[in-house]
């Protein structure tokens, strides 16, 4: 099921790219991604202690958003990411996916709303099927007192917008 919607929102998409998001907010969305991948990581590193590749991603797309790494550089470490969620249990499974959307925020600012999905996936199939929902709540709740001021709006609304294509997370 696709994350990204067939339309672009041009909120969401950089000012160089035709859209309005400034280059600072685009960090901010980025950071805030790689937040929500990375509460979820042990997930994946309890599972896999040996394999990087999601904590890699994670750190890529912090170094992208400092400008020590092209965009390409994250957008390859997304793919490497993915690769990781390939054969393992949906909790492990989730945060990898997570962090690959997290680190693709820095080719594809939308793929913010991915990363936080995963995440509350992650969390929710991470315990009991009688405690899912409340996990799910708790995580979506951590994730929202974290948004940026200055962005938070936008993410809010794009929540709202986009939470049937991803899976009805962020639904109240």
């Amino acid at each position: 099921m696709p994350i990204l919607p067939k339309e672009r929102d041009p909120r969401l998409i950089t000012v160089r790219r035709g859209g309005t998001l400034t280059d600072g907010h685009h960090r901010l969305l980025a950071d805030w991604a790689l937040l929500c991948a990375e509460h979820v990581l042990h997930l994946f590193e309890d599972r896999q202690p040996a394999d990087r590749r999601p904590r890699d991603a994670i750190e890529i797309g912090r170094a992208w958003i400092r400008g020590e790494l092209r965009m390409t550089d994250a957008h390859n470490a997304a793919f490497q990411a993915n690769a990781a969620a390939r054969g393992m249990a949906d909790p492990a499974k989730f945060a990898a996916l997570a962090a690959g959307q997290a680190v693709a925020v820095a080719h594809v600012a939308a793929h913010d709303l991915g990363a936080a999905a995963y995440a509350i996936r992650a969390a929710g199939a991470s315990v009991p099927a009688d405690d899912a929902a409340r996990a799910r709540a708790e995580e979506r709740e951590w994730q929202r007192e974290r948004l940026p001021a200055a962005v938070r709006e936008l993410v809010l609304d794009d929540q709202r917008r986009r939470s049937a294509i991803c899976w009805h997370v962020f639904d109240d």
